[in-house]
């Protein structure tokens, strides 16, 4: 894993499609207000669920640094739902729809980046 929502698979960079996950160093806070790594979190979450799995991918065009973007599945797990779903990454509505209730519902459940504070990624990006 590269970071939450990029892997290296064999001598290819793939972006998981239609999310955005916080980059490593991304600080993030928890309920009682501790500062954490929560772009660590996210990769951390990712690597689980590939976990010396095999990963297959549905290609959906590049992005704009030319990396392949992929709807991924380690063993029959979606890696994209999986990821919104536990609060590790924000859907981007834009491009994958059925994700956004996935995100709604683990802001609901205060799930993952859900669960503190945390500047979305690609505000806390443009401001590095």
């Amino acid at each position: 894993m590269l970071d939450g929502d990029t892997l290296r698979l064999g001598e290819r960079t793939l972006r998981l499609y239609g999310l955005d996950a916080p980059e490593r160093g991304q600080q993030c806070v928890t309920p009682a207000g501790q500062t954490y790594d929560c772009g660590g979190a996210a990769a951390a979450a990712l690597a689980q669920l590939v976990a010396e799995r095999a990963v297959t991918c549905r290609l959906h065009g590049r992005d704009r640094f030319g990396r392949a973007l992929g709807v991924c599945q380690a063993e029959g797990v979606e890696l994209n739902a999986s990821l919104v779903s536990a609060g590790w990454a924000l859907a981007d509505g834009a491009r994958q729809p059925a994700l956004v209730p996935l995100e709604a519902a683990a802001r609901a459940r205060q799930s993952g980046l859900w669960a503190g504070g945390f500047t979305p990624p690609a505000h806390w990006r443009s401001g590095r």
